[in-house]
């Protein structure tokens, strides 16, 4: 085991994967001399060379459709999208093309990539730097969309997402990068796309959680049991696409209270899937309605700090939800 946080996880992850298999490159804006503007591939270009470590023109729908071309031709490409919120000129490549090669061809083609992308607010980051894009690919049957928010998940499920035959959609949220810390195991390991994780047992209520809103989940329930003796499950959904709805439903059935909590708008977001699953599927064993916090239906998120505040669900928003619906 070795302590590390997030990006050196990736960076790692990354690193050792292109060492023990050819096929393996990254490419994307400013991965090579650069090493990334996070620097998760840092020394890669000296490494690997730059037939591997592909610096691309300032342009998405490129990077995504040499990826495809790439991954159907034997190779196994690792792109880079610098922010997620300059995704979206990809967005035809990736729900048109990536995501439909299997069906279309009966069978005959695959589209084994992965498409990184570091995602969420919280950093000062304003309008371009601060989206969360999940709700969007996680509508989009062949896309598989992946947000890990621990070291040990992102090692286990990056080289599951690179070893998956189907285009994978990993998202990182960039303020977990330098935040969270936890001990990777040194020798390689799968986490399995497609299956939640209870990181922390309860009895009282379950909150449903992913990406840099776990940790603000597990932050809070900790409070919660302090303070008020109440015992909160939270469940780290880990996969939006496909939803473990079994491991989310067993734990509400459990504690009969649920409560969703996600960073996104709050409408049409992926917490409003998970919900609507609870409600249809456990209506007459809940205790209390489920109850979802998000983000604010507003345009975006603002660059004033008091405003970035607002929109952002923190540690004490948590709690206060959490403590409601366990006093219902």
């Amino acid at each position: 085991m070795t302590e590390k946080n997030l990006i050196q996880t990736i960076h790692d992850t990354l690193w050792d994967l292109m060492k023990s298999d050819d096929r393996i490159l990254v490419l994307g804006e400013d991965v090579g001399a650069r090493g990334g503007v996070f620097r998760a591939t840092a020394g890669f270009l000296d490494e690997f060379g730059e037939r591997r470590v592909i610096d691309t023109p300032l342009a998405e729908s490129s990077i995504v459709g040499v990826a495809i071309g790439m991954s159907m031709h034997g190779l196994l490409p690792v792109a880079e999208i610098q922010f997620a919120d300059f995704i979206h000129p990809a967005f035809d490549q990736l729900v048109s093309e990536a995501a439909r090669i299997r069906y279309r061809s009966a069978g005959d083609w695959n589209c084994p990539m992965v498409v990184r992308a570091p995602y969420g607010g919280g950093v000062h980051g304003a309008l371009y730097h601060s989206q969360s894009i999940e709700a969007f690919y996680g509508h989009v049957p062949g896309l598989k969309v992946v947000l890990p928010a621990t070291p040990y998940d992102v090692k286990g499920m990056l080289i599951a997402s690179v070893n998956d035959p189907d285009p994978v959609l990993f998202l990182e949220h960039k303020k977990t990068y330098r935040l969270i810390k936890g001990d990777v195991p040194d020798e390689p390991y799968e986490v399995p796309i497609g299956k939640a994780d209870v990181k922390r047992e309860g009895d009282d209520l379950s909150v449903i959680a992913y990406g840099l809103m776990l940790h603000l989940a597990l932050e809070a329930a900790g409070r919660l049991q302090e303070e008020e003796g109440f015992s909160a499950e939270v469940v780290d959904v880990r996969t939006i696409a496909p939803l473990d709805k079994q491991t989310i439903l067993d734990s509400v059935r459990k504690t009969s209270k649920a409560m969703v909590l996600y960073e996104d708008n709050r409408t049409f977001g992926a917490g409003a899937e998970i919900s609507a699953t609870i409600a249809e599927e456990l209506m007459l064993e809940l205790d209390a309605p489920v109850l979802r916090l998000g983000g604010p239906d507003v345009p975006a998120m603002p660059f004033s700090t008091p405003m970035e505040h607002f929109f952002m669900p923190d540690a004490e928003k948590v709690y206060e939800h959490m403590k409601e619906l366990a006093k219902f």
